[in-house]
């Protein structure tokens, strides 16, 4: 495990120190995409399905609604703890996409939720591909703030200010992984990948937060996270002073954070 820990991003450590924001601050998943995945993958009673890069287990939750069997894996030591007490009675080991720590055709499907973009696109396909099933299901899912909304192209301006700042690791690039750039499709366009097309829906999701919970959303950006404590500070700072102040007679002050959400699924050849 010390080997492939190496490998992973600088900027996914900071999920260690942000794990705790991250379960309070992230949104969940639209019901309706939920429900796509269901159909398109077979995810009912009797089928196994790895969440991999499974996080605080926000998607574990809401895919274990399906009656599927769920296998967690994630990379990072402070996620997996607040994994086990979110959802203490769905396993969750230790692994990364380039390594998953579970047999050949092992699963059904393996689900990917705000994880794709940090992988390793070649050696993650060809491992998910092993853990599967002939023909076994392959779905990637993304929650993306809607910058539309001022109070999300606000937060964009504050954290993005980070994102070219990231310190290189060992085997890593300065860069940090953007899903947008459209690098983490790399290996399905090639002519050996192998899996099958990516179909592709979106879905319309948003989030009811009120000032911590919206502090602890921006805190939970990985590049953030791993800012020294005085510039989180700073940051939390910035993101209250964003928040509208209260309507007449009304105590406590919320905004609803709008986002897209992308889910692409294919499966194995």
């Amino acid at each position: 495990m010390r080997r492939t820990a190496r490998r992973l991003h600088p900027s996914v450590r900071g999920f260690d120190r942000a794990a705790d924001a991250y379960e309070r601050g992230r949104p969940d998943y639209p019901a309706d995409a939920i429900a796509l995945l269901a159909r398109r993958l077979g995810l009912r009673p009797g089928a196994t399905v790895v969440d991999l890069a499974s996080g605080t287990g926000k998607f574990t939750r809401a895919i274990r609604g399906t009656g599927a069997t769920v296998v967690a894996v994630e990379p990072t030591r402070g996620m997996r703890e607040v994994f086990a007490r979110a959802v203490p009675d769905v396993a969750v080991l230790p692994g990364t996409a380039e390594a998953i720590p579970l047999p050949d055709r092992f699963a059904d499907a393996v689900v990917v939720a705000q994880a794709y973009h940090w992988f390793r696109p070649g050696p993650a396909t060809r491992e998910i591909a092993r853990v599967l099933r002939p023909h076994g299901g392959l779905a990637i899912v993304w929650n993306t703030r809607d910058d539309r909304a001022p109070i999300s192209h606000a937060i964009s301006e504050i954290v993005d200010r980070y994102r070219r700042g990231t310190p290189p690791g060992p085997g890593v690039s300065r860069r940090t992984p953007d899903r947008r750039s459209g690098r983490w499709r790399a290996a399905f366009d090639r002519s050996d990948c192998p899996f099958g097309p990516l179909r592709h829906r979106a879905f319309a999701h948003s989030q009811l937060l009120d000032p911590t919970s919206l502090v602890d959303r921006v805190l939970s950006v990985s590049y953030v996270a791993i800012q020294r404590p005085p510039e989180r500070r700073r940051i939390a700072a910035e993101v209250r002073a964003l928040f509208p102040e209260p309507r007449r007679g009304r105590r406590t002050r919320t905004v609803r954070l709008p986002y897209r959400t992308d889910v692409y699924w294919t499966r194995r050849r």
